[in-house]
């Protein structure tokens, strides 16, 4: 079996797994079944994809996006999540200049960016 046959999931690291679950699930809204035996959480998410959020010493933000999900209504999505309190990030110039919610357009792609408690960056987008 080749990698091209196989599921895949995004896996973050982070430093505070509590401030991470309160991020996660109280301000993302995403459900997990409790901790794993690693001590972190998966989230199962659309389409059979996961997110797994693990607690590690050696958790480091890269600055480019971690994880990044696609919905139909970036908009609306972004809207919803900012109402429980996410702050969207804010790009003044190049292409992802992004408007007062934090929308960026390119085309007919829509994109907004959000850092998690540990500055890891999660993408939200419609393609």
């Amino acid at each position: 079996m080749s990698l091209n046959d196989g599921k895949v999931g995004a896996a973050i690291a982070v430093a505070d797994m509590a401030r991470a679950v309160e991020f996660y699930e109280g301000k993302l809204g995403l459900r997990s079944n409790g901790d794993d035996p690693d001590g972190g959480r998966t989230y199962e998410c659309g389409g059979g994809t996961t997110l797994h959020v693990f607690p590690s010493p050696l958790a480091q933000a890269s600055g480019a996006t971690a994880a990044g999900w696609v919905v139909e209504d970036v908009e609306g999505t972004v809207d919803e999540l900012a109402a429980n309190g996410v702050t969207f990030e804010q790009f003044g110039d190049g292409p992802f200049a992004t408007d007062e919610k934090g929308l960026a357009r390119i085309g007919d792609q829509v994109g907004a960016w959000v850092k998690d408690p540990d500055g890891n960056v999660l993408g939200i987008s419609n393609q």
